[in-house]
């Protein structure tokens, strides 16, 4: 896919960061746009940013954690605009917990939200993007999926399973040559909402640490900014890369981890105790 002009993308997460950038690169090249968010408000917002293109705009409330709405969003979305080229999955959430002090009820939340809907959104949109002949799918996975880190278990955990469900889905697409392709993307510390609305239990405290003052370490982390991540993005898709890395500590961590398969692990505990700290 060269460009995307005429082209129908559905976004998930598309009323804040990435997910909203996306739509509005997407929208200055043409592209029509299918946009669902679990936040209204959000929604509504990107939406306004919309308005000086000449595109198709739909939208929907939609929680990616329900596989029943997920399905229907995608039938809606053929329905509206006749066809669909793309998904962005992009919606997802983060827990700060050790493995011992999470819940199940915490554990479940994310898995369902950050792996199961990144499923939902890649099976229920395939077999429309596969009629088009012409399409693609990106799957949001995180740094953390290629580098672990204390406190960060279930994130971890969801996000090594997208890379894994991707990269097997993107060889099977391959063998297949229909037309449609698929990315793995792994944002590093991307200007986002995500550490303001993560969840933070006590466990923190038995590593010496405090869930309010985590959050405001992980946030000075936060450094490119989400257009710069979108943009790499949409780049990514036309250049048909298998995985995209954005940002220089994605870059710099994926090489400890391969120079470095366990070692890597000191370093991180290390870093942890010092963000903590600043």
């Amino acid at each position: 896919m060269k460009n995307f002009k005429n082209k129908v993308a559905a976004v998930t997460g598309a009323g804040s960061g990435i997910g909203q950038q996306l739509a509005v690169l997407l929208a200055k090249e043409g592209c029509h746009l299918s946009l669902s968010d679990i936040n209204e408000q959000g929604l509504a917002a990107t939406v306004e940013l919309l308005k000086p293109y000449n595109i198709r705009v739909t939208t929907q409330k939609l929680d990616v954690s329900d596989r029943h709405a997920v399905k229907a969003w995608a039938e809606q979305t053929v329905q509206n605009h006749g066809s669909v080229n793309m998904i962005f999955n992009n919606a997802g959430v983060a827990l700060g917990s050790t493995v011992e002090g999470a819940s199940y009820e915490e554990l479940e939340w994310i898995v369902n939200i950050n792996f199961w809907g990144v499923v939902y959104g890649t099976k229920e949109f395939l077999p429309f993007i596969k009629q088009s002949k012409d399409g693609h799918i990106v799957n949001i996975s995180s740094l953390f999926g290629l580098i672990a880190q204390p406190t960060q278990s279930a994130y971890n955990a969801t996000k090594f399973a997208v890379r894994g469900f991707t990269e097997s889905l993107r060889q099977e697409l391959d063998m297949q040559n229909c037309g449609v392709s698929a990315l793995c993307v792994h944002p590093g510390g991307i200007r986002t909402n995500i550490a303001n609305s993560a969840k933070m239990n006590e466990s923190l405290k038995t590593l010496g640490m405090h869930p309010e003052k985590s959050i405001k370490a992980f946030n000075k982390l936060l450094r490119c900014p989400p257009e710069e991540a979108a943009r790499q993005i949409l780049a990514a898709v036309r250049k048909d890369k298998r995985r995209l890395l954005i940002g220089n500590d994605a870059k710099v961590l994926d090489l400890m981890q391969r120079f470095l398969p366990t070692g890597y692990q000191r370093v991180s505990e290390f870093g942890t105790k010092l963000t903590n700290k600043m």
